[in-house]
């Protein structure tokens, strides 16, 4: 059951399994499965000598798509399955709305993945596809915003920048000065007070709702140097070592974590929320969940204001760090009118999402880590004969490292720059800035915006 080499060379045998073992081979980990065989069997109950073929099909879970399970047994799964129980739990929530923030697109629908987008882009012509990367740059030198520097480094973050913190909490100090320009970034630009290392004013009290919060730690720097008391984390998955013991430790914090994917959230429903001010922030938005931030924050604004019956914004302002461009996807993107405008079609967009993947990976000699095996340091370092590849894989491999690297940032910034326009045309101030530098991280667009008193 293991991979041809890639070269074209045989196999070479691969070892007897260990007595009493199972003899499936994984190829990732060089070895033999370590289960015990079942009775009657050389494999384990995970490795039937059938799992592979066309016959047992793995299906995505309709209670939690994360995991997938055998399609014959789909019926008798769902009724068991582990997450069910919250997602009953989850459905009966007032904040909770199917696909409230899905963009139009279809609400719990497939995505187009990585290796979709991949073999579309190997079916285009030669012309086509060079025509596409002419589309690409004409659009970004047309409409592409021009991003400033804004490494910022606030005076109220100085314990944290040297290391003059909580030790419970962890402390890596590339993550520190993201956390520390993203805060220092939102001072600047007005949602924050200037200097701030006390409580917040009673009065003028913000609270901060966190999506994508991960463990929190972006939230535990508000609360430590601005003094943030509201605090709502969103984030789908559990985490262990979060910060909410950390932050419930500090007196006055009321603290609330929302277990839930930013497609479903009303923020309406949030009972603790209603009728505050609060910011929405985020470092590590993937993909989508940019836009479906945006989209939920301003669905909020909007209900507020129809139904309060005056203008003032409950959203006060947002911070959210993009990345993961590749993972976008057209039904959930916030502003398929720019990219009509600039001629792009969904099928061209999902390219672009897969060639901004070039950004970070320059080499991108992997094939886009369609199989564990490409990732390794073997296949990275095998240099094979162009003559093994045809048609567009044979023109991108030919390609310049800096020609692929700058067309991925520049997908980048089209696909930042139509969010940047989209919260614009919704009335608020926005700005996109690249908040630390390259070295510290690639991903380093911060979109940045405030409501107009």
């Amino acid at each position: 059951m293991d991979r041809a080499p890639a070269n074209g060379e045989s196999a070479p045998p691969l070892p007897a399994p260990p007595p009493g073992r199972c003899h499936f081979w994984l190829p990732n980990k060089r070895r033999h499965c370590a289960n015990s065989p079942l009775p009657s069997t050389q494999y384990c109950g995970n490795h039937p000598p059938d799992s592979s073929s066309a016959s047992r099909r793995r299906v995505p879970c309709p209670v939690d798509p994360s995991h997938t399970v055998f399609e014959e047994n789909l019926e008798a799964h769902v009724g068991k399955c582990p997450f069910r129980k919250h997602a009953d739990a989850l459905a009966a929530q007032p904040y909770y709305s199917k696909g409230i923030n899905s963009g139009g697109g279809e609400a719990g629908g497939g995505a187009v993945t990585s290796a979709a987008k991949r073999a579309s882009v190997h079916k285009l012509s030669e012309e086509e596809f060079w025509g596409l990367v002419a589309k690409i740059r004409s659009a970004h030198a047309s409409a592409a915003v021009q991003m400033r520097e804004s490494h910022v480094a606030p005076v109220a973050c100085d314990k944290w920048m040297k290391g003059q913190v909580d030790r419970t909490v962890p402390y890596q100090e590339k993550h520190v000065v993201q956390q520390v320009s993203i805060v220092g970034n939102m001072e600047t630009f007005g949602l924050l007070p200037r200097g701030a290392t006390g409580d917040a004013a009673e009065e003028d009290a913000l609270a901060v709702v966190e999506f994508g919060a991960g463990r929190g730690y972006l939230t535990q720097m508000l609360a430590d140097c601005y003094g943030i008391k509201n605090i709502f984390l969103v984030e789908r998955r559990s985490y262990k070592l979060k910060a909410d013991r950390s932050l419930r430790q500090n007196e006055g914090v009321m603290l609330e974590r929302l277990r839930i994917d930013i497609e479903d959230l009303n923020l309406h429903g949030v009972q603790a929320l209603i009728g505050s001010r609060y910011l929405a922030i985020g470092k590590h938005l993937c993909g989508p969940a940019t836009d479906m931030t945006i989209m939920c924050c301003l669905h909020e604004q909007h209900n507020y204001t129809e139904e309060k019956g005056h203008n003032k914004c409950r959203l006060q302002g947002l911070a959210l760090a993009t990345c993961c461009h590749h993972l976008c996807q057209w039904k959930h993107y916030a502003n398929k009118a720019f990219l009509s405008g600039l001629g792009i079609a969904e099928d061209e967009f999902h390219a672009m999402t897969w060639f901004s993947s070039w950004a970070v990976d320059g080499d991108h000699s992997s094939q886009d880590s369609l199989e564990a095996q490409d990732s390794s340091s073997e296949v990275r370092e095998a240099k094979k004969p162009d003559l093994e590849f045809t048609g567009i894989e044979r023109i991108i491999r030919g390609m310049p490292g800096e020609e692929r690297n700058a067309l991925g940032f520049m997908c980048k910034d089209i696909i930042d720059s139509g969010r940047l326009l989209w919260l614009r045309s919704k009335g608020l101030d926005a700005d996109l800035v690249s908040y630390v530098p390259s070295n510290i991280s690639p991903e380093n667009h911060l979109l940045i915006a405030k409501c107009r008193s």
